[in-house]
């Protein structure tokens, strides 16, 4: 069967992206390791010794990242729809977190132990129509500041994957009630024509 255009340019841009060389040389398992790495540098995000959950975990990039920074003193669980090959030092849950069963399993894991530092990269299934996509997205962004206000600890941080568009006004309204500042970031690993967007919400406010 032919390839559409569409997946004949991903596999172009793939295969010639400089990130993903570059992961492949360092040993990271995606291209998206140096979005949450650029922002890292810039904002110091993971520290040594923090309790780290990782939304839309799968491959596993960001979670890699995070485990090396926390380091032995530290905790991230990852969780993810799709299965993801283990990681030493990271704790895993595969499941759909828009399902509430999922929810509760991560929060067992927890064990009401506070999350200094919530991360989420999760995205829909894309349709290609904007009408179906930005409405799933920005839901996903939605269920990720809900569980930031049940687990992060008082001046615990949020970096949530969000999408320009319908809806996303008013989720930064409600992240900027719930967070002391809230800060756009577009590293330059996020492809250029994305309409993804990283808001980084920083000291809860508890």
């Amino acid at each position: 069967m032919p390839r559409s255009k569409s997946s004949a340019r991903w596999l172009r841009e793939h295969f010639t992206d400089e990130y993903v060389k570059r992961a492949q040389r360092e040993g990271y398992r995606s291209r998206a390791v140096y979005k949450l790495l650029e922002i890292h540098e810039k904002d110091r995000l993971l520290q040594p010794g923090m309790t780290v959950v990782d939304l839309g975990a799968a491959p596993g990039g960001w979670s890699q990242l995070a485990v090396r920074q926390v380091g032995e003193r530290g905790i991230v669980i990852a969780l993810d729809i799709l299965p993801m090959e283990s990681l030493p030092g990271v704790e895993f849950l595969e499941g759909d977190f828009r399902e509430a069963e999922v929810l509760e399993r991560l929060l067992v894991i927890l064990a009401g132990r506070p999350v200094d530092l919530l991360l989420s990269d999760m995205a829909p299934n894309a349709s290609g129509l904007k009408a179906v996509d930005q409405p799933r997205g920005m839901y996903l962004a939605e269920l990720a500041l809900d569980f930031a206000q049940q687990c992060l600890r008082p001046g615990g941080d949020l970096l949530v994957k969000a999408f320009q568009g319908e809806g996303f006004d008013q989720f930064l309204k409600e992240l900027r009630a719930a967070f002391t500042t809230v800060a756009p970031r577009k590293p330059p690993a996020s492809r250029a024509r994305s309409a993804e967007q990283y808001l980084l919400a920083r000291n809860y406010r508890g």
